[in-house]
């Protein structure tokens, strides 16, 4: 890799031909070996930037600014075009590292998808990330090559990038929306599944010589899928038996072991040639879904890890673009984008959808939830590996395309959700982590009753909670105290409620139920649609 900062005053590099860092002191140009010193200043670099990013995130989630384009700003103000002056331009390293970032992300996803959402849907997410991802690909390519001219395998490659749903921008804006869990669970598995075909697709249409033909392209997607699937379901099922035998000496250890048994299912599912990204999403899955010991611990470990692959990801994509040359691929990035939202993307929703009698508004909402992210910016890299022609004007309208639609289609999202009045009833859903008991074979339960919940009004004893679990400690206003079975919880409650390992279940469904039906919930049949949560969600 190479970042080389440029003197402000020429914009070149300088002519003694070494890089100068941020400070334009003279850092080690070639052959010249890292001292601790030019450590140092990277490291310093590292952090600033990091920290800059954590703070954006407060801001973009009070302003509704996705965060991924916050991030790609930085990337934008620190390169060659910006106060950074970081001159950096190596698109096979950006691909290598937006891959390693993608596993990690969609591991954090995986880990946070329940089993229970996306079980029903799983059929109608195939279809979409298989059938939908042909027809999106096959109208955009159309498009891009009657409307703005691209050759045909530039078209076909434009088309395959930014058919791919962002599995980092479906995760983290989804699951701040209260949506039906059909929907929710459709879109998180579509986003799940579909890298794996779109990767293959790009790869195909960016090699020298002709493209294969559909039923050869269609044969490897489907060999690479089943490949994949069955890594990560062995993979996964394998490390949760593991997991949940063997005695680990120390709590901080089992973040570490989930997280290594994902990028596993990954790695190997890639080196027998198949798809590692749905072996990763599968078998972190599996784990997520596994009831695995100290939970709370793993998901913020790996919430964390997400975290700072997204970050890492999109401030190294930032610094990969030249933003004085996008200028001219602004409209036909907003053409390309236009069809892809408009006409590609619910064209595939419709035809796919179709066979599982979806209702308009979910269809309508899925056809505007195709969320695009990192993922197309990364995919965009790999014709610039291959040195397929014209491959930086399909980098710089892929990456316009990804700011502009996701400027757009995130912050209006939960809007066109409640037009179409597709709210979850129940508002946002308890907020509930489970520490185990080990010597007690029981539970520890937090839960946070949400705005809006059906829990407001309703008595302790009006729970009805099963028999070996009880609430024990109620958290108001920053003051706890031991509730009564009279006491009346109210929104913003915390609870804690201790659950013997039977009952763990039993107990998490029945707080989930009052939450979305309240105290008639068993009668009015609210329970039902929990049936199956696991641990830590």
């Amino acid at each position: 890799m190479t970042i080389e900062a440029v003197r402000p005053e020429s914009g070149r590099i300088a002519r003694d031909g070494r890089a100068r860092s941020l400070t334009g002191a003279p850092g080690p140009g070639k052959g010249t070996p890292l001292t601790v010193h030019h450590l140092n200043q990277l490291l310093l670099v590292c952090s600033l930037v990091l920290l800059v990013a954590v703070a954006a995130v407060r801001i973009s989630s009070r302003s509704g600014l996705p965060s991924l384009l916050v991030y790609l700003g930085i990337g934008i103000a620190i390169g060659q075009d910006g106060i950074g002056d970081i001159q950096f331009d190596n698109a096979e390293l950006t691909q290598v590292i937006g891959y390693a970032a993608l596993a990690v992300i969609l591991a954090e996803g995986g880990l946070g998808t329940k089993w229970t959402e996306i079980r029903p849907v799983l059929p109608s997410a195939a279809a979409l990330a298989l059938a939908g991802v042909a027809v999106s690909v096959g109208v955009t390519a159309t498009a891009a090559h009657l409307l703005i001219g691209l050759e045909w395998r530039q078209a076909l490659i434009i088309g395959a990038v930014v058919s791919s749903t962002d599995a980092a921008a479906v995760f983290s804006v989804l699951r701040k929306v209260p949506l039906p869990a059909r929907v929710r669970g459709t879109l998180e598995a579509e986003s799940g599944f579909n890298d794996a075909p779109v990767v293959i697709l790009v790869v195909a249409f960016s090699t020298s010589g002709p493209v294969a033909h559909w039923y050869v392209l269609l044969g490897e997607i489907l060999l690479e899928l089943a490949i994949g699937a069955a890594v990560g379901l062995a993979v996964g099922w394998l490390g949760a038996l593991a997991l949940r035998h063997v005695a680990l000496p120390a709590s901080g250890l089992y973040p570490i072991a989930v997280m290594a048994i994902a990028v596993t299912a990954y790695a190997a599912g890639a080196l027998v040639h198949g798809s590692g990204f749905l072996a990763v999403y599968l078998a972190s899955m599996l784990l997520g879904n596994a009831r695995l010991p100290h939970w709370p611990a793993t998901r913020g470990f790996a919430e964390g890890l997400g975290w700072l692959a997204q970050i890492g990801m999109f401030v190294l994509l930032g610094l990969l673009v030249t933003p004085h040359e996008l200028a001219d691929d602004i409209v036909p990035a907003l053409v390309v984008g236009l069809v892809l939202t408009t006409v590609a993307r619910p064209l595939g929703v419709v035809l796919c959808l179709m066979p599982f009698r979806v209702p308009w508004q979910e269809q309508t909402l899925m056809s505007w939830a195709g969320l695009r992210g990192a993922v197309p910016i990364v995919l965009a890299t790999i014709p610039m590996v291959q040195g397929v022609d014209g491959s930086e004007r399909i980098f710089n309208i892929v990456f316009l395309l990804v700011v502009v639609y996701t400027l757009v289609q995130g912050p209006t999202l939960p809007g066109l959700a409640r037009l179409l009045r597709l709210g979850d009833s129940g508002a946002a859903d308890l907020g509930v982590e489970s520490a185990p008991l080990e010597r007690l074979r029981g539970h520890l339960l937090s839960v946070t009753v949400p705005a809006g919940s059906r829990m407001h009004g309703v008595e302790i004893g009006e729970l009805r909670l099963p028999t070996g679990s009880a609430v024990t400690l109620v958290v108001r206003d920053g003051t706890s105290f031991v509730p009564s079975p009279e006491t009346m919880l109210r929104r913003g409650d915390e609870l804690l409620v201790v659950a013997t390992d039977p009952v763990r279940d039993a107990a998490e469904r029945r707080l989930r139920a009052v939450a979305r039906g309240g105290k008639l919930a068993g009668w009015l049949g609210t329970g039902r649609d929990t049936e199956g949560s696991q641990a830590g969600r």
